[in-house]
């Protein structure tokens, strides 16, 4: 057990979603191809394993920068041409933590009044009649 845990940890990412992928396919060889099929969508199998290595190579990614640098990075490019609305919602939706919820909306939505406003000096004005 240890030894396949060693193997499977050297895969990263990828090997704990192949397991996954096997245990709910109950260990079948063809249940396991089926999975990588349908994970693969028209690309078909291959596709499946190209799924395996970008989620390794995401995985490597947020390991390195952190989730809330990449979550911040996304949300602050897709709030230049998305609903504000829409991502907001979208944001609430996540299976994230509320601290990192609220975070993610001060960034894409900086609170209103965080700033003090000085005002105009009344100014006179003069009519003129004629």
């Amino acid at each position: 057990m240890d030894e396949l845990a060693k193997k499977l940890a050297g895969l990263g990412l990828p090997g704990v979603i192949l397991v996954v992928l096997t245990v709910s396919s109950a260990g079948s060889n063809a249940a396991i191809v089926s999975a990588l099929t349908a994970a693969g969508g028209p690309f078909g199998i291959v596709g499946g394993i190209g799924l395996l290595g970008l989620a390794g190579v995401l995985g490597d990614s947020v390991a390195g920068f952190g989730l809330e640098a990449i979550l911040k990075a996304i949300y602050g490019e897709r709030s230049k041409t998305e609903s504000l609305k829409l991502l907001l919602k979208e944001i609430k939706d996540l299976p994230i933590s509320d601290e990192l919820k609220a975070i993610l909306k001060n960034h894409i939505s900086p609170p209103t009044g965080s700033y003090t406003e000085v005002p105009e000096e009344p100014k006179t004005v003069e009519i003129v009649d004629e």
